[in-house]
């Protein structure tokens, strides 16, 4: 299925009236970045580009979508035959995806034409501003977790196709599981996920529900125990399912309390070996609470998918520098109030001290040059049109998720604190 039409009426707008006056393929440089964090983060987590990639290769504009565009007078006739024959044939540079990011970080630079780039700016925007606000909530959610196992659960409470987005950044950040069946087929990604309450309703007893649980999926599964009284479902789980039982899951009540008096009751029937699962609305700030409790792995589903209070990461795709007639560049960028940009073309670097990350190190107009110490942080999405394609699928996102553990383990102690604060690092133009 074709991507081109996920796209707002402007772009195509814009495209029909460049074309028209000669400067549509007059080349150019875009960035993707955020200007800014969501209110309080210390530092944003890339996730999106082995999706847009993809989307990327489906971007064309076949006959019914130009039969379509004609019908409704979007655009004149020479920028459809020019739609028709599209293809991006440019160039893109980018952070890895999984890297970290700052105010200002050039997550993605697309250069090319005119027309063919500034095409490219809902789709890029659509995908980057949700999966990186979804991955940045998940990454704060794996730090507050310190080590101990997260599944992503949040299929019913976004889009259908926003959760596999979700399942898919929130992997990248570090969880381990998905209960999304096609985030699994198409990302990867371990997929979990037993039963719910619905299950036990549908028996006359809880002791039925869990005995047919235990006969179809054996005695190493997760029972639901909070569906009735939660000490009477971990006795009926033990006796139902042996001392071996897999895990319990909690969904409901005070965690805290709760899990310190199933931990109890488990270990006094013998079932020592006996995981706590805890699930029940939980978001970074309820899992660092619960880390002195003796909590095995948790699920989280709303807070999740909807960034834990930044649905989306205040992403922008703005023109930085274009070619005049004469063949030489000029750096462009807004001046309005509160929304200014940098001009220029830029050469981002991870400034560090003994392996610690100090700056986000911009040169702007520089030479590609890594100083030393340092990292850079573009790396080759597309070249003359080809795709790398190492960031495209499942080893796309294993991949990702690599190198965010990397990166991760770069960031200065107060870049894990959950309380509001400013940018882990600075950002710095050179």
């Amino acid at each position: 299925m074709t991507s081109a039409l996920l796209t707002d009426r402007y772009e195509l707008t814009m495209i029909d009236a460049a074309l028209r006056d000669g400067r549509g393929e007059r080349p150019c440089v875009f960035e993707l970045f955020a200007r800014r964090l969501p209110s309080g983060r210390r530092y944003g987590v890339v996730a999106g580009t082995g999706r847009l990639l993809a989307e990327l290769e489906r971007f064309r504009f076949g006959d019914a979508e130009l039969a379509w565009l004609r019908e409704e007078g979007v655009v004149s006739g020479p920028t459809l035959d020019w739609l028709a024959d599209y293809r991006f044939r440019g160039t893109i540079r980018g952070y890895r995806e999984g890297e970290l990011y700052f105010p200002g970080s050039p997550i993605l630079v697309v250069e090319g034409g005119f027309a063919e780039s500034v095409v490219l700016e809902t789709l890029a925007l659509s995908i980057f501003n949700y999966d990186s606000a979804v991955a940045s909530a998940a990454a704060r959610m794996v730090q507050a977790a310190d080590g101990r196992p997260l599944s992503e659960m949040g299929s019913r409470r976004t889009g259908e196709r926003s959760a596999v987005a979700a399942a898919r950044a929130a992997s990248i950040a570090g969880f381990r599981a998905t209960s999304n069946l096609e985030a699994g087929r198409s990302w990867g990604i371990p997929t979990m996920g037993t039963a719910a309450h619905a299950f036990t309703l549908l028996h006359e007893t809880e002791r039925e529900a869990f005995e047919a649980q235990v006969a179809a999926m054996g005695p190493g599964t997760t029972l639901l125990v909070d569906t009735y009284d939660i000490e009477e479902g971990v006795r009926t789980a033990i006796e139902v399912a042996g001392t071996g039982l897999g895990a319990v899951r909690i969904d409901s009540g005070d965690l805290a309390p709760t899990v310190a008096a199933v931990r109890a009751q488990l270990d006094a029937l013998g079932a020592t070996a006996t995981r706590i699962t805890v699930t029940n609305d939980l978001d970074e700030h309820a899992i660092a609470a619960l880390r002195a409790a003796p909590v095995d792995g948790y699920g989280v589903g709303t807070s999740l998918v909807t960034g834990s209070g930044s649905p989306a990461a205040g992403m922008v795709y703005k023109l930085v520098a274009h070619q005049d007639a004469d063949g030489s560049w000029h750096p462009v960028g807004k001046r309005s109030d509160g929304k200014s940009t940098v001009a220029g073309r830029k050469q981002p670097i991870r400034t560090l001290d003994h392996g610690v990350a100090t700056e986000e190190t911009i040169y702007v107009e520089d030479p590609e040059v890594v100083p030393e110490p340092g990292r850079g942080l573009l790396v080759d999405l597309v070249a003359g049109g080809s795709i790398e394609a190492a960031h495209l699928g499942a080893e796309g996102v294993a991949a990702a998720r690599e190198h965010h553990r990397q990166a991760i383990e770069e960031m200065p102690l107060e870049a894990f604190s959950l309380g509001r604060g400013e940018p882990a690092i600075p950002t710095v133009y050179r």
